[in-house]
């Protein structure tokens, strides 16, 4: 009778660039749980625990990431030392932090495993290390790549007039209220800002239940 293969225990580990990407409503997540979880499988690997830095970028140094910092908590505890991933630029996308951060958990004992291409941080031959940095290159490229395009597009549209991010005008979160607020001035004898500010508050325009300071309602006028 063959013998079980015995079951290597490792916890997981997700990250996800943009807050935009975050989120039960979208992919990244679980797209890279179920490629997690499909090599663990084949690989006969038990996930004993997952963790995920939401929002964090590629090239943030993997020490200053709280959900990588949890993870090497857990690590320390009990006794886990591998650690699987969707890819390589899962972990890192930059380079220079993808082979710092590797070779930071090597010198702990421990073993980083990405489940598209698993002996991408094992092998150790010139060859080995010659193509994880051509790949780490190419990814940190593409990155670069795609952050040149996106912000040549918000280039373009600012040129044309169009807003392009930052942070919503009051006539943008709130037609109604920039309305009243501009009627009111509008009212003679004119009303302070003040004034009006209070008028907003008795007609039930306030913000968080505080009354709107008078920069705000600046703001409102000017939107």
């Amino acid at each position: 009778m063959a013998s079980k293969r015995k079951l290597v225990e490792a916890v997981a580990y997700m990250r996800t660039s943009s807050a935009t990407n975050v989120g039960g409503d979208k992919d990244s997540e679980q797209r890279q749980r179920a490629a997690i979880e499909g090599y663990a499988k084949h690989a006969g690997i038990v996930i004993v625990d997952w963790f995920y830095d939401a929002a964090v970028k590629g090239a943030d140094p993997v020490t200053e990431r709280p959900g990588f910092a949890a993870m090497l908590d857990r690590i320390a505890g009990n006794g886990v030392r591998t650690i699987v991933v969707e890819s390589p630029d899962r972990f890192a996308r930059d380079l220079a932090v993808q082979l710092a951060g590797h070779d930071f958990l090597k010198n702990l004992g421990v073993s980083l495993i990405p489940a598209t291409a698993p002996d991408f941080f094992l092998e150790d031959t010139p060859t080995a290390v010659l193509v994880r940095q051509v790949l780490g290159a190419i990814a940190q490229f593409e990155k670069a790549s795609l952050v040149a395009k996106l912000k040549a597009a918000r280039d373009r549209k600012i040129a044309q007039g169009i807003k392009c991010g930052g942070r919503k005008t009051y006539l943008e979160r709130d037609p109604e209220l920039v309305k009243a607020a501009k009627e009111l001035s509008a009212q003679r004898p004119r009303l302070s800002l003040r004034e009006i500010a209070a008028e907003l508050e008795a007609r039930g325009h306030t913000n968080k239940g505080k009354r709107y300071p008078a920069m705000s309602v600046r703001n409102m006028l000017l939107g």
